[in-house]
């Protein structure tokens, strides 16, 4: 009786060894699954980062783009409107030296009052309605 005790004692500390030993050797597999999940993680953590970079980036030179085609427009639209100024002075500048040339026929003076009249004509233009503009 002692004896069957005694191997049933033996018994669970044999399986009880053998318990430990298998519980030892799922926890180091655990183990090495969290380090392969830990890994995996880092690595997508990573790869959404550079994506989010890659991303921002890609944003930021669209941004640039669309702004220098807004700048070029926008002077493309200022060139045309300079022309369009410019035009219409030419134009003015016509019709006022049309009349100038008007008043100098009518009166029918001579060189020195044809001089003087062009002169005063010239100081009379409004040098903001011409601005810096060659005429």
């Amino acid at each position: 009786m002692l004896k069957a005790r005694q191997d049933r004692i033996q018994e669970s500390l044999d399986k009880a060894d053998a318990d430990a030993e298998e519980a030892d050797k799922l926890l180091a597999e655990y183990k090495a699954k969290l380090a392969e999940a830990n890994v995996k993680a880092e690595n997508i953590v990573l790869m959404a980062e550079k994506r989010a970079g890659e991303e921002r980036e890609a944003k930021r030179a669209e941004v640039k783009r669309e702004i220098e085609q807004m700048r070029k427009a926008a002077k493309a639209e200022i060139d045309r409107e300079r022309e369009h100024a410019i035009e219409q002075l030419r134009t003015e500048m016509i019709t006022l030296s049309m009349a100038a040339a008007g008043k100098i026929v009518a009166k029918n003076m001579d060189k020195s009052e044809n001089e003087a009249l062009i002169s005063d004509f010239v100081k009379q233009l409004d040098k903001d309605k011409i601005g810096d503009l060659p005429c």
